[in-house]
């Protein structure tokens, strides 16, 4: 493009709300109903509340941008800094409605919204009214599409939708496009109409209620569902009898007597994979490996199996009450896939079962039944007759579909499990089969209901843009398959029963990104009301409809990010693959199977494959390429061309913003904030032709990790905030690198550590290392190239390193000095005095000076450093002739953890001069015993910079500290 586009800076490039992005963000992984996360599983969907906040802040123009375009370079002055705060301010409080859940579909904080971004639109509008191209570019009467070319689970072209843009969304594997078209394309098309079933026809009121957005569609899927149901139900709910419960029974179970005579409907039927002993006088008897024989932990109804044997054999048993100890470790023998023989003990190791498994020697046997009660799950011993019908479902499909992928996530293939069919046992295969085939027959029944509902009748399908009857009843399938593919979660022999006292039933296998093997599993029954049948799983998806915005007109198509051209003139956020984090192409095989029986006669193109493309999918992995090298050079080369199409043809008025998942792995203590994977993507973004113009560490993963959710753990993502690289781009020297780090990056660090007048918080210590790349890579990625002294381009792993190595620097007094790098070596542990001594002396001081500041002991040849809890309790800084910010900030930390932020900020106040010092100094630390492992000491650094702010209020707040007055 050769004339040039005026671009107003957005508020991404300057400023966000963190703290109410990553509080909404965290708050939202426990909504269930309405999420579209409930709609279908996809892995590593960003939260809504993010995605919404980062594509608003692109959309829309910072307070400054007048001022900024028309004095580039030049520092403004504090009145305007006053009045852009201010209006910052009133846009943050704008994100601050827009990110939380229950205004999802509020349309007053919606409008608002988008009218702000309409706003901003006109402005770019006027000011480049006349570039040649502002007809085709700057229409102020039609705001500028968007678009994800890495769609995954749509997060984000769903909230560009919601907030008013036509929005494109885009992906290679078939599954997240039938899951985007499912989001964005289908509903608009809906949008208003009333449902075409006859119960809802029937209704008198049916054409009169005010039926938003997609609900009248959420109305059919839930109608014609339970007609699946019903129907299902009618074929094969032989294979699913209830439990009657016998006087037999009760005689072994008092507690049962209550229920003889009656039959519960069955919730899930627990079963233990067997294996014959490996103990010769037991050669013929299939023992049990079971990981548990829990039930329910619960502290006054619990449940277990106890294992009976008899005549050289054995039978299991359910009992009631509290859980013995032995009854917890099942048969295992610590850790792995080891086991214990029930009839002799004979330890039965991972390989002998690896072997059992390939030999395809592995079998089941029921262990329980779970039924439902009047008042809550009832466990019952195993009868002959439900093992027995369990045995003659004969399912008439399999899907004998590889299992591709290594087994570090597929870890049921070295069991002899290679085919999908094989994690499924026979009448979960013939369930799934039953209810993806009614998928395809609903939709000749909800064609005739759409034509008496006066819907046209018009052969063109969904996947031809058709707006009749059969299109209609096609769409409808699309969702009635996701509460199939969605029960076939909860419908393998790799799913695990869930025995926590609020907690019992069977969970769905893709609690993490993996297909892991499982000992014991529980079989649901798809007829009963509880957790994982057909029914709440078809709740789910109506629920989810309900919450789609259902316009603008919106698109998703299967596409190759690298050679898509989808991208042209559209705003751009993405999420890409990370490097080779985890195989979402293999793993999902798992639904693409089911989906593609209920879908291929729909969606003939997407679903030509017998399974979901990988060769090029944009990720690292070694046994797909050959080797680490091919691997590495794949994902660069692949990803490089992938962004270069975003910078080539995104809308040039608006920066890219790209998601990136950072783990905690990937800060290494030497190099600092630095990961294969992490330089690769970096490289790949800025070999584009990109230059990254700003960072936002964001916490936008699952909360519920090992990690509790108020820990000292990374941000989840780092979102870039990207613009095409000048044309004229300088190169510079390594040196010249530097000289504007040590320009830029000081009052970048200062910005993020204190926050500012305008609402924003500081960046958490566990943050700074990967927010501070954005400063430091602006200036890396601003020139053609960063050159060494050798002449050859500097690598952004090594820019990194340098980026980093700023948090690094010393700028402290010399005992503080000596504290810094003493702690880093040997944390509050001993050392000895002949190494202390000669730190002291490189640092400038000496053990005993910094044993009389009161900050270390010093005896018998040993030296350790004091922890804040040793410090003297009569402590005035006012006497104090010796106090190092070591020291001030370990008695402020002292002193907040017994009297709070005023307390502290007393001391603050009494301490004024070495306050910056002490909170410099307390990130340092934190950054320090993070890497370390050291996470209580890590949680008081950070406990201390996230309530500065408010310490500094109370300091102001203090009165004048003379001596004496702080403690009496």
């Amino acid at each position: 493009m050769t004339a040039t586009v005026k671009t107003p800076k957005k508020l991404i490039e300057v400023a966000l709300p963190l703290d109410a992005i990553n509080e909404a963000a965290a708050r939202e992984k426990s909504v269930r109903h309405g999420h579209p996360s409930t709609l279908h599983l996809w892995w590593a969907r960003r939260p809504l509340a993010a995605a919404r906040a980062v594509i608003f802040a692109q959309m829309v123009n910072d307070p400054s941008w007048k001022w900024e375009l028309d004095h580039p370079g030049e520092i403004p002055p504090n009145n305007m800094k006053a009045s852009w705060a201010a209006s910052r301010n009133r846009l943050f409080n704008i994100i601050k409605d827009l990110v939380k859940w229950e205004n999802t579909t509020n349309e007053s904080v919606l409008q608002k919204a988008r009218a702000e971004i309409r706003k901003s639109w006109r402005e770019t509008c006027e000011l480049n009214k006349d570039h040649p191209q502002a007809t085709e570019l700057f229409n102020p009467e039609k705001l500028p599409a968007f678009h994800d070319p890495f769609a995954g689970g749509g997060a984000l072209p769903l909230e560009a939708q919601r907030l008013g843009l036509e929005s494109y969304a885009s992906d290679l594997n078939p599954v997240p496009v039938l899951v985007n078209k499912a989001m964005i394309e289908i509903p608009p098309k809906v949008a208003g109409m009333p449902p075409v079933n006859p119960g809802a026809r029937g209704r008198h009121d049916a054409w009169s209620l005010n039926w938003e957005r997609a609900q009248g569609m959420a109305e059919d899927v839930r109608y014609y569902g339970e007609w699946m149901g019903e129907e299902a139900k009618k074929r094969i709910g032989y294979l699913y009898p209830p439990v009657e419960v016998t006087a037999q029974m009760a005689e072994e179970r008092p507690d049962l007597m209550p229920l003889v005579g009656k039959k519960l409907t069955v919730i899930a039927w627990i079963w233990a994979r067997t294996v014959k002993s490996p103990n010769p006088a037991f050669r013929n008897v299939d023992v049990p490996l079971v990981s548990t024989f829990v039930l329910s932990s619960k502290e006054t109804h619990g449940a277990y199996v106890q294992t009976i044997i008899e005549h050289n054999t054995y039978r299991f048993s359910v009992k009631v009450g509290r859980p013995p100890e032995n009854a917890k470790a099942g048969t295992k023998l610590g850790r792995g896939a080891n086991f214990a023989c029930t009839m002799s003990g004979t330890p039965i190791s991972g390989d002998y079962i690896k072997s059992e498994g390939e030999a395809g020697r592995i079998g089941v046997r029921l262990m329980a039944i779970v039924a439902e009660g009047a008042r809550g799950r009832v466990y019952i011993s195993p009868t002959p007759d439900h093992e027995e019908i369990a045995k003659q479902a004969s399912p008439s499909w399999r899907p004998e579909v590889l299992i591709s992928g290594t087994t570090q996530y597929l870890g049921v293939k070295p069991y002899g499990m290679h085919r999908f069919d094989q994690i499924f046992s026979d009448r979960q295969l013939v369930a799934l089969t039953t209810f993806a085939d009614l998928v395809n027959e609903s939709r000749a029944l909800i064609r005739a209901d759409a034509v008496a509902a006066g819907i046209p009748i018009d052969e063109e399908g969904v996947d031809c843009d058709g707006r009749g009857a059969t299109a209609y009843a096609e769409a409808v399938a699309i969702f009635l398959s996701f509460a199939v593919s969605r029960s076939a979660d909860f419908w393998s022999n790799v799913c695990i029963w869930a025995n926590q006292p609020k907690n019992e039933l069977v969970t769905h296998l893709f609690g993490r990104q993996a297909i892991p093997m499982a000992w014991d599993f529980g079989e649901v029954n798809p007829f009963s009301n509880s957790g994982g049948s057909f029914i709440k799983n078809l709740s789910y998806v109506v629920r989810a409809i309900e919450y789609l915005p259902a316009g603008p007109p919106s698109f998703a198509r299967q596409s190759d990010a690298a050679k898509t051209e989808l991208s042209h003139r559209k705003v751009v956020s993405t999420d890409p693959p990370y490097y080779d984090n985890v195989p979402y192409a293999d793993l999902s095989d798992y639904f693409y199977i089911w989906l593609r029986r209920a879908q291929r006669t729909i969606f003939p193109d997407l679903f030509a494959t017998v399974a979901a493309p990988k060769g090029e999918e944009l990720v690292a992995f070694a046994y797909r390429h050959g080797s680490k090298t091919n691997a590495k050079d794949f994902f660069l080369k692949g990803m490089s061309q992938a962004m270069r199409r975003i910078t080539e043809n995104a809308h040039p008025a608006f920066p890219a913003t790209i998601y990136y998942a950072f783990k905690q792995a990937e800060s290494d203590e030497d190099e600092g904030t630095s990961s294969t994977g992490w330089d690769s993507f970096l490289a790949a973004v800025i070999r584009s032709g990109f230059a990254i113009v700003g960072t936002w560490p964001m916490r936008t993963e699952r909360a519920g990790r090992m990690r509790d959710t108020g820990s000292n753990a990374l941000a989840s993502s780092i979102v870039l905030v990207c613009r095409p690289r000048v044309t004229a781009a300088e190169t510079i020297s390594r040196r010249a690198f530097l000289r504007e780090l040590n320009q830029i990056l000081p009052e970048a660090l200062d910005e993020m550590t204190r926050g500012s007048g305008d609402d924003r918080s500081p960046v958490a210590p566990v943050d700074l290392s990967q927010a501070i790349i954005g400063p430091g890579m602006a200036v890396f990625s601003k020139y053609a190239a960063v050159l060494e002294a050798d002449g050859t381009p500097m690598a952004v792993q090594t820019a990194l390193r340098l980026i980093n190595r700023f948090l690094a620097e010393d700028d402290f007094d010399h005992d503080s000095q000596f504290c810094l790098h003493w702690f880093e070596q040997y944390g509050w542990k001993e050392g000895r005095f002949g190494e202390a001594d000669t730190l002291a002396r490189a640092k400038g001081t000496s053990v005993d000076g910094v044993k009389q500041s009161g900050v270390l002991f010093a005896a018998g040849g040993v030296v350790r450093l004091l922890k804040w809890a040793e410090y003297p309790s009569d402590w005035n800084p006012v006497d104090d002739d010796r106090l190092p910010v070591w020291e001030a900030l370990h008695h402020l930390i002292r002193i907040f953890k017994a009297e709070g932020e005023s307390g502290a900020g007393k001391v603050l106040a009494a301490v004024a001069a070495k306050a910056e010092p002490a909170r410099q100094l307390s990130y340092r630390l934190y950054t320090l015993c993070e890497r370390a492992g050291w996470a209580e000491d890590a949680r008081a650094y950070n406990e201390i910079i996230t309530s500065w702010s408010a310490i500094e209020s109370a300091a102001a707040a203090a009165p004048k500290v003379h001596q004496g007055d702080l403690f009496g």
